[in-house]
This record gives structure tokens, C-alpha cells and sequence, in this order.
């Protein structure tokens, strides 16, 4: 088993979180990692992305090489264009379907969403705010989108589950049990 995974998003929408978890959730299950971040300006919303390698044998290097990228998961649309030269032919993006409009020239919504549909056979848009507010934890909405990509990177949902009630168990249970929650709301 092998995966190249690359997270990305702006400052504040809990990418470190989503590696945290994968990571712990991939060590649980027996694998190896590697992780490399680059925080960019992450406090004043600006870029943030983790290139991930989760393998049953020996990696060596942190990076993702262009065209190695099993899953983009994206919390933010055009973050997602950004990292496409990484992107394996037979590759997924997971986006979130609601922009993050941090700078005044954002282009066309419309023809972001057209581009990320026509870069992938397997395109999972995800209404992430949507579902976390109506789980009643806004702040859930990167569990959201890790439930989402989850189908895609191979490691058990038991072994996630594992990992958010270890990363989240110092703040009691009702918080581990609402980002549990928060990731089977997508889950497939």
C-alpha cells in the first residue's frame, strides 16, 4: 500500500489538524509516514499545504514528486488548482465546494468549480460548512472533508476513529464524539 497524499487550504481551516489525524491514523494501522508542511502565511489566511506519504514499506523522501499524487484534498477550491502538476492521471481531488475569498481578484466561482471537474475522473465536491453547522460543530468542517477523502486513501475507519479520539480525548469526550461524528457525515 502506497499513497501521496496533498492537503491544502488558507491559514485557519485546520490542514495541520487533517495531517495530524492521518498520520496518527496511518501509524495506528501500521504504516509509514512521511509528512513535509509548508505554513506560508497561514495566520493572515494565506496558503497552507502538507505533502503526505503513507506506505507498508520504506519511503524516503517527505516530498511528492509531480505526478505522484493519489488525492488532493483541498478545504478551499482553488487551492486545489494549485497542486494539480501533482496529481497521478488516475487520481482524486476532494474540494470543498465553498471558496474561501481571500483576496479581491478571486476569479469566477463557476469556472473554478468547471476546471476542478474537468482535471479529475474522480471529483468529490463537499458542502463542508453546510454539514458541520448542521451537526452543530462549524468548527468540524475539516473532520468533514477528511470523512470525505477517506474512501480514497486506505486506512480503516476504525483506525481514523482511533486517531480523532486520541487527538481530541484531552478535551472530553463530547468533543471526540462530535468530530467522530463530523467524520461519518461524509463517509462512504
Amino acid at each position: 500500500m502506497e499513497r501521496n497524499i496533498i492537503i491544502a487550504g488558507v491559514g485557519g481551516q485546520g490542514i495541520l489538524t487533517i495531517a495530524t489525524i492521518l498520520d496518527m491514523a496511518a501509524m495506528h494501522a501500521g504504516l509509514n509516514i512521511k509528512q513535509a508542511e509548508v505554513h506560508g502565511m497561514s495566520q493572515r489566511g494565506g496558503e497552507v499545504q502538507t505533502h503526505l506519504r503513507i506506505a507498508d514499506g520504506q519511503i524516503f523522501s517527505d516530498l511528492i514528486p509531480m505526478g505522484q499524487a493519489d488525492l488532493i484534498l483541498s478545504v478551499e477550491p482553488l487551492e486545489s488548482l494549485r497542486y494539480l502538476p501533482y496529481l497521478k492521471k488516475d487520481g482524486a481531488i476532494v474540494t470543498s465546494d465553498e471558496p474561501f475569498k481571500n483576496i479581491g481578484n478571486y476569479p469566477d466561482e463557476q469556472k473554478v468549480m468547471d476546471t476542478i471537474r474537468k482535471s479529475a475522473e474522480n471529483v468529490v465536491f463537499v458542502d463542508a460548512t453546510k454539514i458541520a453547522n448542521e451537526l452543530g460543530n462549524p468548527k468540524s468542517y475539516n473532520i468533514v472533508m477528511l470523512g470525505a477523502a477517506a474512501r480514497f486513501i486506505g486506512i480503516s475507519n476504525a483506525d481514523f476513529e482511533w486517531a480523532i479520539g486520541n487527538l481530541f480525548g484531552s478535551k472530553g469526550q463530547e468533543v471526540v464524539d462530535l468530530n467522530i461524528k463530523a467524520f461519518y457525515a461524509t463517509t462512504k
